[in-house]
């Protein structure tokens, strides 16, 4: 709340509302209160300044209603009682009397202090404040008298300090405003002093010695006193000084900070040297002035500094320059030549001069027609000007100057600490905290300031300032959490009140503003990230938007940057109070949403054809307007909200961006409770965004929803995104997948990559093939990029299986090719893991390890915490080939807990435990492997997918192997390769299943089945090897793990008996190796039940705890 009684009295509200406060008793309480704010009074006090000296005899129970009805006016808390007497709990600098007297005193201080220009800026403030007679509410007598003849001396002193500043000034002070206060006060001796100083000043000298003479005959008149010797040295003073002293020319003012941050534009202005007319344009606190000042110090011509912050109107701009050159308008002089520009003509013409003209923004037609007059009159003359806007005159040269550019986040703290916004900020620091540097343990939180900041130096000097007070981790937090205009709302007391704070700098520019263009410039802050004409237009509501925003644009409140608009985030913060304060932001935010999921619908149909690079550019370019509108409509429009997600979903998808989808389809799915009416589509789209947080129910009603539809989708992402979330089907794909998918081309060819998908997935490879080749045409023939690249990577996969690993290289090349033009990521990333299997197979693991860490880099960027699984995984394998089984147990572990739920963790986790089963056979720990193995058996057999079972079935095979003390075959440098594994046995090493146990004479557990030979164990290994490849529908080519496996099983079955086994399997339908592996899961559970597998069981735990200790990495 504000508080005046410097005038009748008045009270404001935050929001600036007039508050009543009541009768002439209470308001004179209030009166009392307010000139101790903060203090207590007491009742006696109290009672003596509204009753004076003969108080009735209710005067305490009086004060106490008084006291009751003024509480009713104000907000609660804001009078309090404290036994003797009552306090107004309010900040003292809430009220005008205050406010005034610390002004004051302050503009004495500068005064003194030889700072004229400042100590006259804070005392016209000061000064400022007064709107009448102080104290008019309090009660006739002693009380008011002696409190109001105090504040009338503090006001005389303080205008007569302001005529001692002005008069230092080179424009001086008005002779017409101090005679008329020194004829007010006749006996106020400094006032006539300062009155006949400003007089000789102007060349009025004899009117000078009259004010003397005046003074003296009232003294002797009034007091019988001479005048004093100050006023005595006066009179001496004009009398010696026949004529005034010569014109005083302001120079450029001595700066008191370094020069940080603009070295390339002072180059410039180097440049611009023989440019007479140079406007240096910009947001309010970007530095031009400082730029302009450091710019003339460098100019070989003679400088003079114009500041015309104080010219009111156009016509104040010449007196404004005359002032600063030192000429005076006044005496016979003005009447010989009445016109001030051309006084300026006659001062600067024949002479070589720079006249710097600073903030002309607020007088621009005025400063424009000086500027071109004096510049065609005055050939040695240039100028300089610094203005928020252009002066709009031919031969201007602008100099646009933006905020200083900023470091990105996460860069090194010596690379940040090298930007101009964060070495400015190191520099300020340093003055306000001795030895502050920009090092790692604050580079981060500067480099939020600085971008917090847009990069405007004043804000950033601002907030460097609050290091007194604020750590730097402190201060980002701050302006997090509080916003910037509170933070930095203290400055340089010396400064121009609109520099002062953050605030007064875009306020400054505000109130420059026509109605028309305030309007526009609010209604813009309902958009982020910036905007386009079309949607300014669309949106705004007002006549001529492309005019109005020119002009926005000239104010330097809006930048241009192609077709699209934008305003710093200080400059948008500012406007969005004032559409708050305006009452429109509900019906903007309305408009905004209904624009932008236009936009999203008209996109759509694009993004799955030729042009959806440019859509998606232009979609991404709205990224954050489609997302304010999401947000928005959450709350405000649940049935817009569901149409912008489902219009969305594949712009999310292709761009990576699907995650930051999540946090509002969850609440928009917790608001609606259900599918609306006509939307059910929709909802389906935004449960599958909402996943992991949307609760089962949502997940079950979009899954009944999906197998209910009976009609093609009215986005045909829809299938697609569904597919990728629900996973595969567990049977057959009927006639109503059909029906979903429609006529569409781009649905017809997504179906056809389904269905090689599935096939693939399910042991039918050549099926599979060709598949994926006609979705590949399907999609080559739209120009249709993902699609594209997912058909690629199924024929690559395939070939890749083969062992055809010059087939596989083109498509998987040209695939990441196109993801890289969209931009995607997560896909892109999944490629390089897929590539980089092949290439473990193919026997290049240094290309592998390289496409591996790729991948996960491009994860993380994604906005993955780790690198995907399959990273983990194939990193683990390559360190086991390598010989490291510490560095791959650490990896297997790691991925193993990547794992996360989908419709494909199964497989995933499938392989991992395998991973870690053959890794523990390695290490010597058959019960572990036991134990890994039937987990990754159980984990498959929870899939459809026959390639999971396939892969668990070769892990189950090693299993077999172990319990008769055969060992997969090995070599020196680690598992046998497929050509060394097809005709040796395993050699073994030391701490190895097969030479800790071969010695034994029994087999390594007690859950062989009674009876079973080692020749049956291997024949029954074979088995499983060729039911694997009946399940995957080929075998693998280059795969070592299974070539070791094969080579153990060959070495305790034999050759013929081992190839003999190994057909049956292969020859197998898919329900037939299902069915074995169903019996080989039900003997090992039927073992473990009868407590045949003591060993296993006891190291179980072990084993568990040893998995959950791994930790991630690559």
């Amino acid at each position: 709340m504000q508080f005046g009684v410097l005038g009748p009295l008045e009270v404001r509200s935050a929001a600036g509302e007039e508050i009543p406060v009541g009768g002439p008793r209470p308001r004179a309480l209030l009166v009392m209160l307010l000139l101790n704010a903060g203090r207590v009074v007491g009742v006696t006090e109290l009672i003596d300044g509204q009753y004076g000296d003969d108080p009735p005899a209710g005067a305490a129970n009086a004060l106490q209603a008084q006291v009751s009805r003024l509480r009713r006016n104000l907000p609660a808390g804001v009078v309090e009682f404290h036994g003797a007497g009552y306090r107004l709990a309010v900040d003292p600098g809430d009220v005008d009397v205050h406010r005034f007297e610390r002004l004051a005193r302050e503009g004495r201080r500068l005064l003194a202090a030889g700072h004229h220009e400042a100590a006259a800026g804070t005392l016209r403030e000061a000064l400022g404040l007064w709107r009448g007679p102080a104290l008019a509410d309090l009660p006739p007598g002693s009380f008011r008298r002696e409190r109001e003849a105090r504040l009338e001396e503090l006001r005389l002193a303080a205008a007569e300090d302001l005529v001692e500043a002005e008069l230092a000034l080179p424009e001086g002070t008005s002779v017409a405003e101090l005679r008329r206060l020194a004829d007010a006060h006749p006996l106020r001796e400094r006032l006539r002093g300062q009155l006949m100083r400003a007089l000789h000043a102007a060349g009025r000298q004899a009117e000078a010695l009259e004010v003397f003479e005046e003074t003296r005959r009232t003294l002797a008149e009034e007091l019988g006193a001479d005048p004093s010797p100050e006023l005595a040295a006066v009179h001496l003073a004009v009398l010696r000084a026949a004529e005034p002293a010569p014109p005083r020319r302001r120079r450029l003012a001595a700066q008191l900070t370094s020069f940080v941050g603009r070295e390339r534009e002072l180059g410039r202005l180097g440049a611009l040297r023989d440019s007479r007319l140079v406007t240096i344009t910009g947001p309010g606190g970007t530095g031009k002035t400082r730029l302009a000042i450091e710019a003339a110090g460098r100019d070989r011509r003679e400088a003079c500094f114009v500041d015309l912050t104080s010219a009111a109107d156009d016509d104040q701009v010449p007196r404004a320059v005359l002032g600063a050159l030192g000429l005076r308008e006044t005496g016979f002089q003005s009447l010989r030549t009445a016109d001030p520009a051309d006084r300026l003509v006659a001062a600067l013409a024949g002479r070589e001069s720079l006249l710097v003209l600073d903030n002309c923004e607020h007088v621009i037609a005025g400063t424009a027609a000086l500027a071109r007059g004096l510049l065609a009159e005055c050939p040695g003359l240039r100028v300089l000007a610094t203005s928020r806007e252009p002066l709009g005159i031919t031969g201007e040269t602008l100099v646009p100057l933006a905020p200083l550019p900023t470091p990105p986040p996460d860069l090194p703290p010596r690379d940040a600490a090298a930007y101009p916004a964060v070495r400015l900020f190191a520099d300020r620091a340093a003055a306000v905290r001795p030895g502050f540097e920009v090092g790692p343990d604050n580079a981060a939180a500067v480099v939020r300031i600085c971008a917090a900041l847009d990069g405007l130096p004043l804000a950033i000097e601002l907030a460097a300032a609050r290091l007194r007070s604020f750590t730097a981790e402190e201060i980002a937090g701050r302006l997090a959490e509080h916003g910037r205009f509170r933070l930095l709302s203290r400055g340089d007391r010396t400064a121009a009140a609109r520099h002062r704070t953050l605030r007064a700098v875009v306020e400054w520019s505000w109130d420059l503003l026509t109605p028309e263009e305030r309007a526009l410039a609010r209604r813009l802050a309902v958009f982020t990230g910036g905007a386009s004409l079309e949607a300014v237009e669309e949106v705004c509501g007002v006549d001529d938007a492309a005019g109005l925003l020119a002009d926005l644009v000239d104010r330097s409140l809006v930048e241009a940057d192609g077709d699209r608009y934008r305003m710093l985030n200080t400059i948008l913060l500012f406007c969005a109070e004032k559409l708050a304060e305006s009452g429109e932001e509900e019906r903007l935010r309305a408009a905004h949403a209904r624009h932008f999921l236009g936009l999203a619908e008209r996109a759509a149909p694009h993004l799955l054809r030729a042009g959806q690079l440019r859509w998606l550019e232009r979609l991404s370019a709205e990224h954050g307007n489609l997302m304010a509108a999401l947000r928005w409509a959450v709350r405000g429009d649940r049935g817009t909200a569901m149409r912008l997600v489902a219009a969305l979903a594949i712009y999310w998808w292709l761009s990576g961006r699907r995650a930051q989808a999540g946090e509002a389809a969850a609440e928009l799915l917790d608001a609606a409770g259900g599918p609306p009416e006509g939307l059910e589509e929709e909802y389906v789209v935004c449960v599958a965004h909402a996943v992991p947080r949307a609760p089962a129910g949502h997940w079950e009603r979009a899954g009944k929803i999906m197998r209910s539809l009976d009609r093609p989708t009215r986005h045909p992402f829809t299938v697609a995104l569904w597919g990728m979330l629900a996973g595969p089907p567990s049977g057959p794909i009927g006639p109503e997948a059909e029906r979903l998918l429609g006529s569409d081309p781009w649905n017809r060819a997504l179906g056809r990559l389904s269905r090689g998908l599935l096939a693939v997935f399910g042991g039918e490879i050549a099926r599979g093939e060709r598949e994926f080749a006609e979705a590949l045409t399907g999609f080559r023939d739209l120009g249709e990029r993902w699609g594209t690249a997912q058909a690629l990577d199924g024929l690559a996969l395939i070939a890749g299986l083969r062992g055809e690993w010059a087939r596989a290289r083109e498509p998987w090349g040209e695939a990441l090719r196109l993801m890289e033009e969209l931009g995607a990521l997560e896909e892109s990333a999944d490629l390089l893991a897929h590539r980089a299997e092949a290439l473990v197979r193919q026997g290049d693991p240094a290309a592998a390890v390289a496409d591996y860490r790729r991948a996960g880099e491009l994860a993380r960027k994604a906005g993955w915490p780790d690198a995907p699984a399959e990273v983990h995984l194939g990193l683990g394998r390559i360190a086991w080939y390598r010989g490291d089984l510490a560095e791959a147990r650490r990896l297997f572990g790691a991925a193993l807990r990547a794992v996360e739920d989908g419709p494909l963790a199964a497989g995933t986790r499938t392989r991992a435990l395998t991973a870690l089963g053959r890794l523990a056979e390695a290490e010597g720990d058959p019960a572990g492997a036991r134990l890994r193995h039937r987990r990754a058996l159980a984990a498959a057999r929870r899939t459809p997918l026959t390639s999971d079972l396939a892969a668990a079935a070769e892990g189950w095979a090693g299993a077999v192997l172990l319990e008769h003390g055969g060992e997969p075959a090995t070599t020196a440098e680690g598992p046998a390769t497929a050509e060394s594994a097809s005709g040796t046995a395993g050699t073994g090493r030391p701490g190895r299943p097969g030479t800790a146990m071969a010695g034994t004479g029994r087999p390594a557990s007690g859950t062989a089945r009674a009876g079973e030979s080692a020749r049956v164990a291997g024949e029954r290994a074979a088995l499983l090897l060729g039911a694997a490849v009946a399940l995957r529908g080929t075998a693998v080519a280059g795969d070592r793990d299974v070539a070791r496996t094969a080579a153990g099983a060959r070495d305790l079955a034999g050759v013929e008996a081992f190839a003999a086994a190994f057909a049956r399997g292969a020859a197998m339908r898919r329900d037939e190796a299902r069915a074995v592996l169903d019996a080989e899961a039900r003997g090992a559970e039927d073992a473990e039940a009868r407590g045949a597998e003591d060993t296993e069981a006891r190291g179980a735990e072990d084993v568990e705890r040893r998995d959950a200790e791994a930790e991630p990495g690559e």
